[in-house]
């Protein structure tokens, strides 16, 4: 009983995550149930069944919000559930983790751009408009990512369509989320067919659809109503602390080197926000005069 009042509470945080800033559903739900003796494989099996339903009512919240660019929501949503279904089946047989060390730096690279992009007295680059030659490989790779480890569709789909700044941070979020319906109901088959209904645990992942869907449309909510270039640095720090986190993980280095890695990343992050706040008036003023 108490270990699935655990996954709902995770599921209830990890949505308002995930619905705010576009990332870390699976990364964080992933986390806890490994924690609790879950296999990976099963950990990742949960967290995209319980997404179906998480992912419909953030979708249908940011939807009402406005949060949804349609043209980059379609074009890496179908891609996405064709990496997701392809990578459940490959993880219901194998275990992939070698190629963690370079996605998380390569995310981590991409965190830092964000931080940069939006702790800045003009946000650089000009809005453009995000292409299918790069969104549907995007996709591709999120969604595979996604289903192989747990987690990776809103790092690596949210990260690159606020990076490139072909997407405002709360459409990249929107959007991102909104997609992720295809992804998790793609990857839900995959796990279907690799793994068999009878194994997997219905009740944890009845426990984190509760959690998830009492969180989205706050979440949601939040999008709509926070300041962009807040966003853009919650963001980016969020991605920075995630990764580190990631690589610190996998390498296991001395304590210091631990200690040290975080408080680079916190305080990074510290300093984005700071200045953040210190340019909002200046975001206020610029917009009135618009």
């Amino acid at each position: 009983m108490w270990t699935l009042l655990l996954v709902s509470f995770a599921g209830f945080i990890a949505q308002m995550i995930d619905g705010a800033m576009g990332m870390a559903f699976g990364v964080i739900s992933t986390t806890v149930l490994i924690s609790l003796a879950y296999s990976p494989a099963a950990a990742s099996a949960i967290v995209h069944f319980a997404k179906i339903a998480t992912g419909a009512v953030s979708g249908a919240a940011h939807i009402k919000y406005g949060n949804v660019d349609w043209h980059a929501t379609i074009k890496v949503a179908l891609p996405g559930g064709i990496g997701a279904f392809v990578g459940a089946i490959v993880l219901s047989s194998i275990d992939l983790r070698a190629a963690i060390p370079w996605t998380s730096s390569i995310l981590l690279m991409m965190g830092l751009v964000v931080l940069y992009r939006f702790s800045r007295r003009t946000i650089l680059g000009r809005k453009r408009r995000a292409r299918a030659r790069w969104l549907a490989p995007l996709g591709l790779v999120g969604g595979f990512v996604d289903s192989t480890g747990g987690g990776g569709w809103g790092p690596i789909v949210t990260t690159s369509l606020t990076a490139s700044n072909a997407l405002e941070p709360r459409k990249a979020i929107g959007s991102t989320n909104t997609a992720e319906l295809v992804v998790a109901v793609a990857s839900s088959l995959g796990f279907l067919l690799g793994l068999g209904a009878k194994q997997l645990p219905w009740t944890a992942i009845l426990a984190l659809v509760v959690g998830g869907t009492l969180a989205a449309p706050i979440a949601a909510w939040l999008v709509k109503n926070a300041p962009q270039r807040i966003l853009g640095v919650f963001v980016g720090g969020l991605i920075i602390l995630l990764n580190v986190r990631q690589l610190l993980v996998l390498f296991d280095p001395p304590t210091i080197f631990v200690i040290t890695g975080y408080g680079i990343a916190i305080a990074l992050w510290l300093a984005g926000l700071i200045q953040a706040f210190r340019l909002l008036p200046e975001d206020h003023a610029a917009a009135k005069t618009a």
